[in-house]
């Protein structure tokens, strides 16, 4: 870690005009008074994690902005929380780029053990929370015309750890009640997620790195608290901060099943097929009462499937003995299937706790008889394949990921094939009060933020698979068009899994495509002087291009009991 150093020694360029503080972001329509908890937190405001209790803040003030070398674009600003509750500590500082709408949080803690109704079953005969030591200067800016910044990491006291950093526009170490660091065993560890802000030459010692964290753990079954500061380094140390452990059991913050039933009314987004979209969705049972049968290896010909799925194989795992497809007969009734039915569809919903039980994720899945063939891009050049990326029983979904402190979306999660990416709510696009649009991809069906086409590949070659996003008058509310078929934090038998939810095995037949005839006949209808190999182009596409195993349902995927990425 390094000490202060003077701008004149590295940047000559620094801002010379102070940064005007973004706008604060808020969802374009106020939030409605929740159901009633009857016993549960959620929406109160505060969380107990056990031995402590948490407040999120989004309230903050002004500390510091640093702008390098006129880079508006690259300024970023640090903030102190303020509106802290009576009996609250901070236990870090926020900080985000001036480019975008203010939007964050930071977690304040008061320690329970102080309450005269406070019993400790176990547990080091330690406060939860104790100040800092003292400070060590991690990077600091002087003498700049926005003025002077420095970062500090607390130093915590032995069985203790420090939540976040401090920021002052003085030298002088901050002052030992500013922050409080939280006992270990209250802890979690932690890891850096997004890239915040960056500058400065890697062999420079003012250089500048700022990262978000998040639990390294995280899922289902996972504890860890994200507190929602940030990470600071100038030579690429260690992670020296933690993350808070959600240590209740009995996860109180979490909505009930009317509360659930009330966030999805009110932020169930509206999901937009392409105009030109062939493969729509249906529901589940659509599937199976139209002809969908299930084949075992060994065996010929297939069964019919009821229309709960009650006669599919349950449990277990996906060991290649089962899938499902299409009569393979009736060349009418395959293509009468392959097109879906969109007035049958509905979104599938799995609620499970995030974080610790400090956000709920309600995850939507979308179910579509069959994923069409790709469109691939060469540069100027759009090719319909003729097999090439299809197959039949086609999952995606999308996730909304809500604060339990205010029932707040925070942001939405868009699946994109084998990725996908979290979208701030700030950026997503409403259509009706609280409810975004999510667009799913002409013949793939993956979602996406807003309207356009996304390219799956090289998008700097402009080499890929086309996802093209429109609106039109094929559209899914999923505010009213929904199924509850899992939410494990409510108990045993409060939500009913539908039987089809535990065939683990595929949806569809394992397909090995022909690509390299349908690619070497793209190549040849290219001119000469740009042609590239097949194994060229292979190398830019993404791999279900080559062929790929059957698909499988919602509870086989990783973020089913994981977190999305």
């Amino acid at each position: 870690m390094f000490g202060r150093e003077c701008c004149c020694c590295w940047d000559s360029h620094s801002s010379l005009l102070p940064v005007e503080q973004p706008q604060t972001f808020s969802l374009p329509s106020p939030l409605p008074q929740w159901p009633q908890g009857n016993g549960n937190d959620f929406a109160t405001g505060r969380i107990c994690l056990g031995e402590i209790e948490v407040a999120q803040i989004t309230q903050f003030e002004k500390i510091w902005s640093y702008s390098p070398m006129f880079e508006k674009s690259n300024s970023i600003t640090f903030y102190r929380p303020v509106e802290i509750p009576d009996g609250f500590s901070v236990l870090g500082h926020y900080c985000q780029l001036d480019d975008l709408p203010l939007r964050g949080y930071v977690l304040v803690a008061r320690d329970l053990s102080v309450s005269d109704n406070f019993v400790q079953d176990s547990g080091p005969d330690l406060p939860a929370l104790e100040k800092p030591l003292g400070y060590t200067l991690v990077w600091s800016k002087d003498f700049c015309l926005s003025g002077s910044g420095y970062i500090w990491l607390p130093n915590a006291p032995d069985g203790y750890k420090p939540m976040g950093f401090v920021v002052t526009t003085e030298p002088d170490e901050p002052d030992l009640e500013d922050v409080k660091c939280v006992r270990a065993d209250l802890t979690d560890d932690a890891e850096t997620c997004d890239t915040i802000f960056s500058t400065g030459s890697i062999l420079s010692k003012t250089q500048l790195h700022v990262w978000t964290t998040r639990p390294c753990e995280r899922g289902l079954l996972c504890n860890g608290v994200s507190v929602g500061t940030f990470f600071c380094s100038s030579s690429g140390d260690d992670l020296d901060i933690a993350c808070l452990k959600n240590l209740d059991s009995s996860q109180a913050a979490m909505p009930n099943l009317e509360q659930i039933h009330a966030l999805i009314n009110h932020y169930g987004p509206t999901v937009y097929f392409h105009p030109d979209e062939v493969y729509l969705p249906s529901s589940v049972p659509w599937f199976f009462k139209n002809g969908a049968l299930l084949y075992k290896y060994g065996m010929n010909g297939g069964i019919a499937v009821d229309s709960l799925g009650s006669n599919l194989p349950p449990g277990g795992e996906n060991d290649g003995e089962f899938w499902l497809d299409l009569p393979d007969d009736d060349d009418e009734a395959k293509n009468y299937i392959k097109c879906g039915n969109i007035d049958s569809a509905e979104l599938y919903v799995h609620v499970k706790p995030a974080l610790g039980g400090t956000f709920t994720d309600i995850a939507m899945w979308i179910f579509c008889p069959f994923n069409g063939p790709a469109t691939l891009k060469l540069w100027l050049w759009d090719f319909e394949m003729n097999k090439v990326g299809e197959h039949v029983g086609d999952w995606e979904h999308y996730t909304l990921r809500i604060s339990n402190f205010t029932g707040e979306l925070w942001s939405v999660y868009f699946s994109e094939h084998s990725g996908g990416e979290w979208v701030d709510a700030s950026d997503l696009e409403f259509i009706e009060g609280n409810k975004c649009i999510v667009y799913s991809s002409r013949n793939g069906h993956a979602s996406f933020p807003h309207a356009g086409c996304y390219l799956q590949g090289s998008s700097v070659l402009g080499i890929g698979v086309r996802n093209d996003c429109d609106t039109s008058k094929y559209y899914l509310d999923s505010s009213t068009k929904y199924q509850i078929i899992a939410a494990e934090h409510l108990g045993v038998g409060v939500v009913a899994e539908p039987p089809w939810l535990q065939y683990m095995r595929e949806w569809g037949p394992t397909i090995e495509y022909d690509s390299t005839s349908e690619v070497d006949k793209i190549i040849n209808h290219l001119p000469f002087f740009i042609r590239l190999s097949v194994e060229t182009l292979f190398e830019l596409f993404p791999t279900e291009l080559y062929g790929e195993a059957g698909p499988t349902g919602p509870k086989e995927k990783n973020n089913w009991f994981g977190d999305e990425r």
